[in-house]
């Protein structure tokens, strides 16, 4: 039986309104609904894909308050066989090395065949997780996936570069992959398999359970402050024939020493 690990991580709601705390440390979160990761739900869905097709168990993961136990329930509802909560207040200062720790742990106590990520966060956009959990395992790991075809116990996958080319590399297993927004289209759960989640396996651990401390996520990494930018000058329009505006247009880059 192959088995598949998803790490999903619990943001705002893409509808939530977000003010920032007075302190500029983050946004306030108290009073607002949260969602799974757009990008983590492609790589869920890619794994329940896989497991469609043959024997295959589907573990999910997330690291998070108990609100993040939803999440879970979630993934559970749409087809993933047992999940993973790992909290501990030490891990609500950490940053993404400390979260891989976290992750790694989990994933060392098992053995997996293909651990797959979103590409990125939609809150903060580091996209460092994924590659950073590969590392910590000592396993190949390819992001930006936006296709994956299983060949003879190697995966091989398309992967989205700058300027819309694709390249197309293999990858043997174990391994990770973190992957696009786009790279199938998302199932709901159903109201079946809602009820069926109540009944599967939900496992919450520690950073003891997983043999590790709050010195061991400490944070390599701070946020200084989160603040809107300052608004700028008004526009500045120009008049006159297409001609006459594309002239002074250029006029004013020159003066602005950008051409």
């Amino acid at each position: 039986m192959r088995k598949i690990l998803v790490c999903l991580k619990q943001v705002p709601h893409k509808d939530a309104r977000l003010d920032l705390r007075s302190d500029g440390s983050w946004i306030q979160d108290d009073n607002i609904k949260f969602e799974i990761n757009a990008y983590d739900q492609y790589a869920l869905e890619e794994a329940l894909r896989l497991k469609d097709k043959g024997d295959a168990e589907v573990v999910v993961a997330t690291i998070g308050p108990d609100r993040a136990s939803q999440s879970l329930r979630t993934a559970l509802g749409m087809g993933a066989d047992r999940a993973i909560h790992i909290w501990d207040d030490a891990l609500a200062s950490t940053d993404s090395l400390g979260i891989a720790k976290a992750l790694a742990a989990v994933a060392k106590s098992e053995s997996f065949d293909l651990i797959l990520t979103g590409l990125m966060s939609d809150d903060a956009n580091y996209g460092l997780t994924g590659p950073m959990l590969a590392e910590l395992l000592g396993i190949p790991h390819i992001t930006s996936v936006v296709k994956t075809d299983f060949k003879n116990g190697e995966i091989e996958v398309e992967r989205e570069l700058e300027g819309g080319a694709l390249e197309v590399a293999s990858i043997p297993q174990p391994c990770l992959l973190a992957v696009q927004t786009g790279i199938n289209e998302v199932r709901y759960a159903s109201l079946k398999g809602i009820m069926q989640a109540k009944k599967k396996p939900f496992d919450k651990k520690t950073l003891g359970d997983l043999g590790l401390d709050a010195g061991s996520v400490a944070p390599k990494a701070q946020i200084e402050k989160v603040y809107s930018p300052p608004k700028g000058e008004g526009a500045e329009l120009v008049q006159g024939t297409p001609e006459e505006a594309a002239s002074q247009i250029v006029t004013k880059i020159k003066e602005l020493g950008l051409l």
